[in-house]
């Protein structure tokens, strides 16, 4: 059944009733063709679902009929930021894509010593917009109950004050000094209790070439807890998706 996000104000309780518009409503009525009648999911980007009947179409909006409203379970048990220097070529998109599929509740991109890719300024918001829309089709895939914010590049130093922020604040690190992920991850929420029902944790990732010892000293005093991912050296694109995998397992599974 097709799926849409929709913002609150396009939802009428009272009347039973959802507005569609805009890029979505154009999907709906000229690239799926659909008839009233059909069904649609809709949702509002805060954990609940609408099965909805398409009424009709009128220009630029697509009226639909609620017939059942639902809360997702399909959220995580905890909030996770990504945080990812800036890999080479078309990598970023397959990072945020496992990355929303995995459970991230956002991506923030930074510049690292060892990133060859640079974010330009005159090409930055494109990017920005473009990056946020894999996010969002990754969402309606994958049946997320919310959209993952992509957010813009940052400088190392800002991103790691950003990620120490969290409850869970990991660096992924091959270098000396590191502990396992799972036993971190495991002694941080030995050390939490029951204190967090929804823990936020943060996840900082390198690019190819990884981080240099000054970067990894300034994490480290800055509070962030020194990961290490095993012992096979995993590729910029690969280390999302398996941090996040790592931590389903740990929360969920």
């Amino acid at each position: 059944m097709p799926r849409f996000f929709v913002l609150g104000d396009s939802i009428d309780l009272a009347a039973g009733t959802i507005v569609i518009d805009g890029e979505n409503a154009h999907h709906i009525t000229r690239s799926l063709r659909m008839a009233p009648g059909e069904r649609i999911t809709v949702c509002d980007g805060v954990k609940n679902e609408y099965d909805c009947v398409f009424v009709h179409a009128d220009g630029e909006h697509v009226l639909c009929k609620i017939r059942n409203k639902t809360e997702l379970s399909t959220e995580p048990p905890f909030e996770v930021s990504v945080f990812q220097a800036l890999p080479k070529g078309d990598k970023l998109d397959t990072i945020i894509q496992k990355s929303v599929e995995c459970g991230a509740s956002s991506i923030r991109t930074f510049e690292s010593e060892f990133c060859v890719a640079r974010e330009k300024s005159d090409t930055a918001q494109r990017k920005l917009e473009r990056r946020s829309r894999i996010a969002l089709e990754a969402a309606k895939q994958c049946g997320r109950g919310v959209v993952p914010k992509v957010l813009s590049t940052v400088d190392f130093k800002t991103a790691i004050n950003e990620a120490a922020l969290a409850d869970i604040p990991i660096f992924c690190y091959e270098g000396e000094g590191t502990l396992p992920l799972g036993k971190l991850i495991s002694d941080k929420r030995k050390e939490l209790g029951d204190t967090l029902c929804t823990p936020k944790i943060s996840v900082v990732i390198g690019s190819e070439g990884g981080f240099s010892a000054e970067e990894s000293k300034f994490a480290k005093e800055n509070g962030m807890l020194m990961a290490g991912l095993g012992r096979r050296i995993l590729r910029a694109e690969t280390v999302a998706g398996f941090v996040l995998a790592c931590l389903v397992y740990e929360f969920e599974l």
